[in-house]
């Protein structure tokens, strides 16, 4: 193979294997970080999107005296609620991608988390959780001494 030193049994060298595991590691982290924080990104989308939507329908005529007011609280509600869960999400993708070991933390706990929220949240919570739980990871994030 290009790039991997041999022995003369034809076997891969394991200080190779291991730095060739490594990026690639490194690159499932990037990649990993990126997708917590499109996802984070598209929570805040959605609970933007609920505010306008249900504000704007509580300006809808005849809809009673209680409608436009039961509307306004749930519009912003769930909106300020999707707006807080998005906020952790931003933050273990951004440490992720500064190889912060507690944003490996942070993101196994959401990815656990995620994993009810079907389909996105259960892809993205499956693939997180496999490989941030990978040994060759955890040593890619061990703090420097």
């Amino acid at each position: 193979m290009v790039g991997r030193p041999e022995k003369e049994d034809g076997r891969q060298g394991k200080s190779a294997a291991r730095s060739i595991n490594m990026e690639d590691m490194e690159k499932h982290a990037q990649l990993i970080g990126i997708l917590w924080i499109v996802y984070g990104a598209l929570s805040l989308l959605g609970g933007a999107v609920v505010v306008i939507v249900l504000m704007a329908v509580s300006y809808v005529p005849d809809m009673g005296d209680v409608g436009p007011d039961v509307l306004r609280i749930v519009g912003l509600s769930v909106g300020a609620f999707l707006f807080i869960l998005a906020i952790p999400k931003i933050i273990g993708g951004l440490g992720l991608l500064k190889h912060n070991e507690w944003a490996r933390i942070l993101l196994m706990i959401l990815s656990f988390l995620s994993l009810l929220n079907i389909p996105l949240g259960t892809a993205l919570g499956i693939y997180s959780l496999v490989y941030l739980m990978k040994p060759e990871m955890i040593t890619l994030f061990k703090p420097k001494a």
